[in-house]
């Protein structure tokens, strides 16, 4: 059964429709894909020990909110999650995302030698997944991020993705099933 989703008045409340801003509508608990890119999608995460304390930011930032990673990739440029809310409360991702871009911010511009830099991140994006296939999708894409993007032969080679996990904690018929489900729209959607 499906649950019932606020009006167009109430998700529509506090927010803004900029092209490079998109709205944030986060008043339902549930399943989300998180999307987040560098701005002008610099390499700003280019080495392995960036990429290393920024997956551990962010897997302890989310942690620390009470959501459940599901799935997650971290690139040079960009990263995305499939996550789950705490009950009631998906709008602590706002909060968990501004402090990881913040904390890393701080941290890029004191190793890069670059005080003034301010925004280093663009706006993130975020999809609440109330469909299984749109769900499964998704879960997919994040887990073989880094081989679309062409940097592994197989997306589990990629330390900073969960699909090396995935593949040793999920049966082997939950991995052939997620695997089934196409990507492609979503990559085009993602700009990738």
């Amino acid at each position: 059964m499906m649950p019932d989703l606020p009006n167009d008045e109430e998700c529509l409340r506090g927010t803004r429709h900029w092209p490079h801003a998109p709205p944030h509508r986060l008043a339902e608990s549930g399943v989300y894909f998180v999307t987040a890119r560098t701005r002008e999608k610099k390499p700003l995460l280019h080495t392995p020990e960036r990429r290393d304390w920024f997956l551990q930011m962010l897997l302890e930032g989310f942690a620390e909110a009470g959501w459940k990673l599901e799935a997650w990739a971290v690139l040079s440029n960009h990263y995305h999650v499939v996550a789950h809310s705490p009950p009631g409360d998906a709008d602590t991702l706002r909060v968990v995302l501004q402090k990881l871009h913040s904390l890393a911010t701080k941290r890029l511009n004191t190793e890069d030698g670059t005080p003034g830099r301010t925004r280093l991140w663009q706006n993130y994006r975020e999809t609440h997944l109330t469909y299984p296939q749109s769900y499964l999708a998704r879960l997919n894409y994040v887990h073989q991020n880094p081989k679309h993007h062409g940097l592994v032969p197989l997306a589990s080679q990629w330390r900073w993705c969960s699909a090396a996990d995935f593949k040793r904690e999920a049966t082997a018929a939950w991995v052939k099933t997620v695997a089934s489900f196409p990507f492609d729209e979503i990559a085009a959607e993602d700009g990738e």
